[in-house]
């Protein structure tokens, strides 16, 4: 059971490594939603891609499960709060179902840092 479990931080991190390359491919798509344009979209690239690689390999990975939440819950807040007040049904649905996907793959951050191992920055 603790092998399937131990699966879990890769499961975690390897989506994190694949938007921090789409947020690359598609810096100009983006850059319209992230406030501060697109050098805002190629930052978040760096730190999911950061953040992914720190969980695989496991060094800083406390770090940067906290600050990858904190990353997510900025971006429930300036990004897709601002869409709940749409007239458009469609746009605030989406706006409220990608707001849950990232609260949640928040508090999953959150939980991976506690099962974290490297406590040299945060204890």
């Amino acid at each position: 059971m603790k092998s399937i479990i131990g699966l879990g931080k890769y499961i975690f991190a390897i989506p994190f490594f694949i938007f921090g390359i789409m947020h690359f491919m598609n810096a100009d798509a983006m850059a319209g939603m992230a406030p501060g344009g697109v050098v805002m979209v190629y930052i978040t690239g760096v730190a999911l891609v950061a953040a992914a690689i720190s969980i695989i390999i496991g060094k800083l990975d406390k770090l940067a499960c906290v600050l990858l939440a904190v990353m997510l819950l900025l971006f429930v807040i300036l990004i897709h709060a601002q869409g709940l007040g749409s007239d458009d049904e469609m746009q605030m649905a989406a706006s409220m179902s990608n707001l849950l996907k990232d609260l949640a793959l928040a508090g999953g951050a959150l939980l991976c840092a506690g099962q974290a191992k490297d406590n040299s920055v945060i204890g």
